[in-house]
């Protein structure tokens, strides 16, 4: 019987570095997989990208506060779960953002000072989940006011992992991994029988990691202040913006976020970010089959109730 090898391959989509893992015993399906999967995403991204002229999200973009905009049912059934996110996380969350002025951020050396709360507050106006007609019968998608705009930056990456990865499953690859710039899921074992693992990185020595969990069947997303930054009066503020307030979310470093699906994952992420530590935990806490791991900007580390870190 042929051992069992890993496959890879690299490929730039969606803007960000996908990495493709395959695990079988013949590189032939092993390739075809990969390729079937980098189409995939390809796929999604054509559908999905505020980059692309012709996407249905900028078509649905195009005529917010006009008319509902007939849809693929697969993008109504990801707006649909990204309005309940919405809704758990209390609008930490929200496909709306795209509508922020993008012109009072830059997160570089050159932001000296935040705005102040009312300009801030100026910038988010339009923001509000509550605001997207969906009609799933219909298969129609309508934002309620002029110059709303949606955007899956905060969950696309996901929802293009799961759906690579079922499309590699569906050609018989037991076993492999999608890493989305950091969102990844994995299934089945590694070629040596043992369980994927992942290191959570320590913010500061990204290439240092503090801790190692076991991750088969599982998948992972990080956010974190360590991308993106401005430091003002020493303090550091991450790129990720408060849409309740306009103003970016601060004290805490990252959010490792560890469930079965890359979607949901992504899509937690950043509003634990948003809410802080103690709230984040919290809605955590509550939800079933999700776990978390939280640096805050003192380097203490937080685990909800369900996780065992190895040091």
């Amino acid at each position: 019987m042929a051992r069992e090898k890993s496959f890879r391959e690299i490929k730039k989509l969606m803007g960000n570095r996908f990495e493709f893992t395959a695990v079988c015993d013949d590189e032939v399906i092993g390739k075809l997989a990969i390729s079937a999967a980098i189409a995939e995403v390809r796929r999604i991204e054509e559908l999905l990208s505020t980059f692309k002229e012709n996407s249905q999200v900028n078509e649905v973009n195009r005529y917010a506060g006009i008319s509902p905009v007939k849809v693929d049912e697969e993008v109504v059934g990801l707006i649909v779960r990204s309005l309940k996110i919405s809704s758990i996380t209390q609008g930490a969350f929200d496909i709306t953002y795209g509508s922020i002025d993008k012109s009072l951020w830059n997160f570089d050396v050159n932001m000296t000072a935040l705005p102040d709360p009312q300009t801030a507050l100026k910038t988010v106006e339009l923001i509000n989940y509550e605001n997207v007609r969906v009609s799933i019968q219909n298969s129609t998608v309508m934002l309620k006011n002029k110059g709303m705009r949606i955007g899956f930056g905060g969950i696309g990456k996901g929802y293009a992992a799961d759906r690579a990865k079922q499309v590699m499953r569906d050609m018989g690859i037991k076993s492999g991994i999608v890493n989305a710039a950091g969102d990844l899921v994995t299934w089945g074992m590694q070629p040596d029988g043992q369980p994927w693992t992942i290191g959570i990185a320590d913010p500061d020595h990204k290439k240092h990691a503090f801790s190692a969990l076991s991750i088969s069947n599982m998948a992972v997303a990080t956010s974190g202040n360590y991308e993106k930054y401005a430091v003002i009066n020493g303090k550091k503020y991450a790129h990720t913006i408060d849409p309740k307030t306009g103003l970016p979310a601060a004290g805490i470093k990252s959010v490792s976020i560890i469930c079965p699906s890359a979607e949901l994952a992504d899509a937690l992420a950043t509003p634990v970010m948003v809410m802080g530590v103690e709230v984040g935990l919290d809605l955590i806490n509550q939800l079933q089959n999700v776990a978390c791991v939280v640096i805050d900007d003192d380097d203490r580390i937080y685990a909800s109730k369900n996780i065992n870190l190895k040091y």
